[in-house]
C-alpha cells in the first residue's frame, strides 16, 4: 500500500471531476458550518483506504475564531499533487473592489483548507510508519524462512550426492552392456555383409535375364512393325479399290480395263492375307517364349523376398538394443535436470530477500521527503498570510493599473486592425511576386486539395490522417500526412486547400492563371489523384448549383466576361472548343455527332476499325488532333450545353471505391484568338483543362472484366506520366513522351513554354494513406520540374497595359 501511495500527492476535497472537466473554484463546496462532504470516495489502487471523518461543528458565525475551524473539516478527503499546487497558487476569491469583510471571509476559508491539507499529510505519515513496521515484521519472517530453506537445501544436496554415486555405478554397468551390444552389432553387420553379397549375385542373374527379355521384346517390336507395314499396304489397297470404283461409275467406257485391275488387286489382297496369317503364327510363338521367361523371373523375385525378410528381422533386433540404451540415457538426463532446478530455487530465495531490503530503504527515504514537504507548506502558509495583509494596500494601485491596461488594449486593437490590413495587402503582393518568380523559373505550380470527410469514411478520420502546419513559413502552403504508426510526412506546395475550402476559394487562386489565356499564353490545368479523391468535383463540380460549380465552368465564365469587358478597348475574340477522352489508350471525340446518334467511331465494332485520331505537334508548340470536332462558341450557354453533352458521353463506371468512377482522361481545350483593331495586335492563347482518371489498386477497387482492362490502361498511362516527370526532374536528354497517348498530348504543357498548374487531390480516409502518400510524393517531384519560361504568342509588340498573373 505504501509503495503505491508514497509518491502520490494529496487530492483536494474542493475539486470534483465529471469526465475530464474540472469544476470551477467558485462552484466548489466550502468547508462551512453544518455541511458534510458526500459519501467517502471509493478505495483507489491496492489497499488504499479513506481517512476518518472529522466531527462537524454547529452555529459558526462570521466572527468565530480561526482555530475553531479545525472541527468543521468533514468527509473523507484525499489530495493529489496538482490539487496541492493549485491550493497554494490559488488567488483569493472576489473582485478587487469588494469590501474588506468579504476578503477576510475568503482568506479564512483559504486558511481552513490549508489546515485540512496539513492534517491529511500527518495522517499519511502515520500510515507510512505503520506500513514500515509491517514490512519490518515481514522481513524478519522471510529471513527465518530463508534460514529453514537453507537447512533443507543442505539435506537435499547430501541426498543428491548419494543418488549421484548410485547413478555413476549404474552408468558403468550400462557402459559394459553397451560394449557387449556393440560386439553383437559387429557380428550382425558381418552377417548382413554376406547376405548383401548373395543379393548382389542374384541381382546380376536378374540383370542377365532382363537383357535377354529386352532382346526378345525388340524382336517382337520389329515383327509388329512389319505387320503394321503390311496392314498399311492393305489399307492403301482398299483406298485404291474405292477410288477405282468411283472412277468406274463416272467412266462407263473403261469398264473392262477397270475390272481386270480389280481382279489383280484381289489377288494381291489374298497374298497379303496369307502373309499376315504367317506373321500371326510367328507372333504367337514369340509370346509363348516370353511367358517362359516371366516364370523364371518370378522365381528369382521370390528368392529376393526371402532374403529381404531375414534382413528385416535382424534390423528389428538391432533397433530394440538401441531403444534400451536411449532409455537409460534419458533417465540420467532427467536426474541431472532435477539437480539444476534445486540450485535455481536456492538462488531465487536470496534474490527476494535483497528486493525486500531495497524496498525498506526506499520507504525510509519517502518518509523523510514527506516531512520536508510539510515544512515547505508551513512556510508557504505564513507567506500567504502576509500577502493577505498587503492586498488591502494594493487595491487602489490595481484600479489605476486596470484603467491604464484598458487604454493600452484599445491602442493594441487599433494597431492589430492596421496590421491585418497590411498583411492582406502583403499577401496579394506576395502572390504576384511568387507568380513572377515561378514564371521566370519555369516550374510547374502545384496546388493540393483535401476533400471533405464522407459518411462512409467514418467520423473524425481527417484529424488522424491530415494535419496542417501553423508556422509562418508553411501557413496555407504546408500539409502533413500522418500514418497510423505516428510517422509524419511533411510536404510544401504553392497552395494547400483544406476540406473546408469552397469551390470559389479554389478558383480565386487560379483566376489570374486563366486570365493569361486571354493574354496569349498557353495554360494547362490538370487534376491528379487516386479514385474517389475529388478530381472530377474540383474540375466539373455540380453545374446545377452555382455554389458548387467546378473550375472548368467558372474559368469559362470569367473568360467570356473579361472578353466582353475588353471590347471597349478594341479587342475582339474568337473562341473554339474541343473535348476528348483517352479511354484504354484510344482517343474518343466527345462532341462527335456520331456519338450523339448512338455510334462510337473511335471503337472497333464487329471487326471494322473506327475513326483513328492522331496527335500532331507543329513547330510553334501547338497541338492538333486529326478529325477532332472543333466548335465555335460565342457564349457561356453554348459551352454549358457542350459540357453536358461531353459529360453524358464520357466513360464512367462503378467500382468498390467510387459509385461513379471516371474510367478515362478528360481533356477540354479552348483556343482563343484575339485581335485589337486599334493597335493591330494579335494574340493566340490556349486553355487546357484536364481531369485525369484516378489511380487505383485492383485489390481495393475489385475490378473485373472490362473494368479490369480500364484499370490497367489508366495505371499504365499514369505510370508513363510519372516517368516523364522523373525524366524532366533529372533533366535527362530523352523524355519518354511517346510512351502513352496522355503524355504525348501533354508534351507542350510539360516540356514546352506554357503555364502549367497541377491539382493533387487527397482523400482523408485512413485506408487510403498509402495512395495519398504516393500522390503527394509525385506532386512534390512535379513541383520541382523546370519546363521553360512561358512565352506569349503575339504577332505585334504589345501596346496595352493589361497585366496577367499566371
Amino acid at each position: 500500500m505504501a509503495s503505491r501511495n508514497q509518491n502520490r500527492p494529496p487530492r483536494s476535497p474542493f475539486t470534483k471531476k465529471d469526465g475530464n472537466d474540472e469544476v470551477p473554484l467558485d462552484k466548489r463546496r466550502r468547508i462551512g458550518a453544518g455541511r458534510m462532504v458526500g459519501p467517502p470516495l471509493a478505495s483507489r489502487g491496492r489497499g488504499r483506504q479513506a481517512f476518518s471523518e472529522v466531527n462537524s461543528r454547529q452555529d459558526v458565525t462570521a466572527t468565530s475564531d480561526v482555530g475553531s475551524g479545525e472541527g468543521s473539516e468533514c468527509g473523507t478527503v484525499e489530495f493529489t499533487k496538482e490539487e496541492v499546487e493549485a491550493l497554494l497558487n490559488e488567488k483569493l476569491k472576489g473582485k478587487k473592489l469588494d469590501p474588506l469583510k468579504v476578503k477576510l471571509d475568503n482568506a479564512i476559508d483559504y486558511i481552513k483548507r490549508l489546515k485540512l491539507c496539513l492534517k491529511w499529510f500527518q495522517q499519511v505519515e502515520q500510515n507510512h510508519v505503520l506500513e514500515k513496521e509491517k514490512l519490518q515484521s515481514s522481513i524478519e519472517a522471510v529471513e527465518k524462512k530463508c534460514t529453514d530453506t537453507e537447512l533443507e537445501m543442505k539435506n537435499k544436496v547430501e541426498e543428491l550426492n548419494v543418488i549421484i554415486l548410485d547413478l555413476r555405478k549404474t552408468i558403468s554397468s550400462l557402459e559394459d552392456r553397451v560394449a557387449k551390444e556393440e560386439s553383437d552389432k559387429l557380428d550382425a553387420i558381418e552377417c548382413h555383409r554376406k547376405e548383401k553379397e548373395a543379393r548382389v549375385a542374384s541381382e546380376k542373374l536378374q540383370a542377365s535375364l532382363s537383357a535377354q527379355l529386352e532382346k526378345t521384346r525388340q524382336e517382337k517390336l520389329a515383327a509388329e512393325q512389319k505387320a503394321a507395314s503390311f496392314e498399311d499396304m492393305y489399307k492403301r489397297g482398299q483406298e485404291y479399290n474405292v477410288s477405282l470404283q468411283q472412277y468406274n461409275g463416272k467412266l462407263q467406257k473403261d469398264n473392262e480395263t477397270i475390272s481386270e485391275s480389280l481382279k489383280r488387286v484381289e489377288m494381291e489382297k489374298l497374298t497379303i492375307v496369307e502373309n499376315l496369317s504367317n506373321l500371326r503364327c510367328h507372333n504367337k510363338a514369340l509370346q509363348d517364349q516370353l511367358a517362359s521367361f516371366k516364370a523364371s523371373q518370378d522365381e528369382v523375385i521370390k528368392q529376393k523376398e526371402s532374403l529381404s525378410n531375414e534382413l528385416r528381422c535382424l534390423r528389428v533386433e538391432l533397433q530394440q538394443v538401441r531403444d534400451d540404451r536411449d532409455r537409460q540415457v534419458t533417465q540420467m538426463q532427467a536426474l541431472t535436470a532435477e539437480i539444476v532446478k534445486y540450485k535455481e530455487f536456492t538462488g531465487k530465495s536470496c534474490a527476494e530477500l535483497d528486493n525486500l531490503t531495497i524496498k525498506s530503504n526506499a520507504l525510509e527515504e519517502t518518509c523523510s521527503s514527506q516531512r520536508e514537504h510539510i515544512r515547505t507548506l508551513q512556510h508557504q502558509l505564513t507567506a500567504a498570510n502576509e500577502k493577505l495583509k498587503m492586498a488591502d494596500l494594493s487595491a487602489s494601485e490595481t484600479r489605476t493599473e486596470f484603467e491604464e491596461q484598458k487604454r493600452t488594449v484599445c491602442e493594441l486593437q487599433e494597431r492589430l486592425a492596421d496590421a491585418e490590413f497590411q498583411l492582406i495587402e502583403g499577401e496579394k503582393l506576395r502572390k504576384k511576386l511568387h507568380n513572377t518568380i515561378l514564371e521566370l523559373k519555369g516550374n510547374i505550380r502545384v496546388f493540393c486539395r483535401v476533400r471533405p470527410v464522407l459518411p462512409e469514411d467514418g467520423v473524425g478520420t481527417e484529424a488522424t490522417v491530415i494535419a496542417y502546419p501553423t508556422s509562418t513559413e508553411t501557413l496555407g502552403r504546408g500539409i502533413d500526412l500522418v500514418q497510423s504508426a505516428g510517422q509524419r510526412y511533411p510536404f510544401t506546395f504553392d497552395k494547400v486547400f483544406s476540406h473546408e475550402a469552397s469551390q470559389q476559394d479554389v478558383f480565386v487562386e487560379i483566376s489570374q492563371l486563366v486570365q493569361s489565356a486571354l493574354d496569349g499564353y498557353k495554360v494547362c490545368i490538370f487534376a491528379y489523384g487516386q479514385t474517389g479523391s475529388g478530381k472530377t468535383y474540383t474540375m466539373m463540380g455540380r453545374p446545377e448549383t452555382s455554389v458548387q460549380k467546378g473550375l472548368i465552368p467558372r474559368s469559362l465564365e470569367q473568360i467570356f466576361q473579361t472578353s466582353q469587358s475588353l471590347q471597349a478597348q478594341g479587342w475582339k475574340y474568337k473562341m473554339q472548343a474541343s473535348m476528348l477522352e483517352i479511354y484504354n489508350e484510344t482517343i474518343r471525340d466527345l462532341l462527335s455527332t456520331n456519338r450523339s446518334s448512338g455510334l462510337d467511331m473511335s471503337r472497333t465494332e464487329n471487326g471494322a476499325p473506327g475513326k483513328q485520331y492522331t496527335i500532331k505537334h507543329d513547330v510553334n508548340g501547338n497541338t492538333h488532333v486529326s478529325d477532332l470536332t472543333i466548335v465555335d462558341v460565342c457564349s457561356i450557354n453554348e459551352i454549358s450545353s457542350l459540357l453536358q453533352q461531353a459529360a453524358h458521353s464520357r466513360s464512367v463506371g462503378r467500382t468498390q471505391m467510387n459509385e461513379q468512377s471516371s474510367r478515362s482522361h478528360f481533356v477540354f481545350t479552348l483556343r482563343i484568338s484575339g485581335v485589337n483593331e486599334s493597335t493591330e495586335q494579335q494574340v493566340q492563347g490556349v486553355l487546357n483543362l484536364i481531369d485525369l482518371a484516378g489511380s487505383e489498386r485492383l485489390s481495393k477497387s475489385g475490378s473485373t472484366g472490362d473494368r479490369l482492362k480500364e484499370t490497367q490502361a489508366i495505371n499504365k498511362s499514369l505510370s508513363s506520366l510519372a516517368d516523364v516527370i522523373f525524366a524532366l526532374a533529372k533533366k535527362e536528354d530523352h523524355v519518354p513522351f511517346r510512351n502513352s497517348k496522355l503524355t504525348y498530348l501533354l508534351q507542350p504543357c510539360l516540356g514546352g513554354d506554357s503555364k502549367t498548374l497541377m491539382f493533387v487531390n487527397i482523400s482523408p480516409d485512413p485506408s487510403s494513406v498509402g495512395e495519398s502518400l504516393c500522390s503527394l510524393r509525385f506532386a512534390a517531384r512535379v513541383n520541382s520540374c523546370e519546363i521553360g519560361i512561358p512565352r506569349r504568342q503575339t504577332t505585334v509588340k504589345p501596346m496595352d497595359n493589361r497585366l496577367s498573373y499566371g
